[in-house]
C-alpha cells in the first residue's frame, strides 16, 4: 500500500456534495482515505471566466499503480459528470494525483509530483493542514 495525496476541486453544481461523493467513490475503489483537509473556497486559476471552486486535499493509501490510480480517478470524474472539453474549464469534480509515495513519474499522461502544486495555494494550504512535514520536505527539496 502506497501513501498518496489527492487534490479535489469542484465549481459546478453542488460543489460540497460533489467532493463528498467523490471521496465515497474513492473509498469504494481500492483507495482508503486516511485524512481530508478542511474544504476551502478559492478563485479559479487559468481557463475561461467561471465560478469559484471548493478545494481540499486527501491523504490516502492504495495498492493501485500510479497509472491505474489515474484511470480510476478519471472514471470517478466521468461518473460524477465531468466532460473534458475546455482546458482549465469549469467542472463538477477534478481529482489530481499530487504525490504518490516518493515516486517521480513523467509521461505524456501523468506527472508526479503534480507539476504546478507548489504554485497553487488551493493545494498547498490544505496539504499543509493534513501533512505539514510533507510540505516542509517539498519546499526543502525545491531549494
Amino acid at each position: 500500500m502506497e501513501t498518496v495525496y489527492l487534490g479535489l476541486g469542484s465549481n459546478m453544481g453542488n460543489r460540497q456534495e460533489n467532493i463528498k461523493k467523490s471521496l465515497e467513490l474513492l473509498e469504494n475503489n481500492l483507495i482508503k482515505i486516511l485524512k481530508c483537509a478542511t474544504i476551502i473556497e478559492t478563485d479559479p486559476v487559468g481557463g475561461p471566466k467561471q465560478d469559484k471552486y471548493l478545494n481540499t486535499v486527501a491523504e490516502a493509501k492504495t495498492s493501485l499503480s500510479p497509472q491505474d490510480l489515474l484511470t480510476q480517478l478519471h472514471q470517478i470524474e466521468k461518473q460524477l459528470g465531468r466532460i473534458r472539453t475546455i482546458k482549465n474549464g469549469p467542472r463538477p469534480i477534478d481529482i489530481d494525483i499530487l504525490l504518490y509515495g516518493n515516486i517521480n513519474i513523467q509521461t505524456p499522461q501523468l506527472t508526479i509530483p503534480h507539476p504546478r502544486m507548489l504554485k497553487r495555494d488551493f493545494v498547498m494550504i490544505p496539504l499543509k493542514e493534513i501533512s505539514p512535514k510533507t510540505v516542509e520536505a517539498l519546499l526543502h527539496a525545491r531549494h
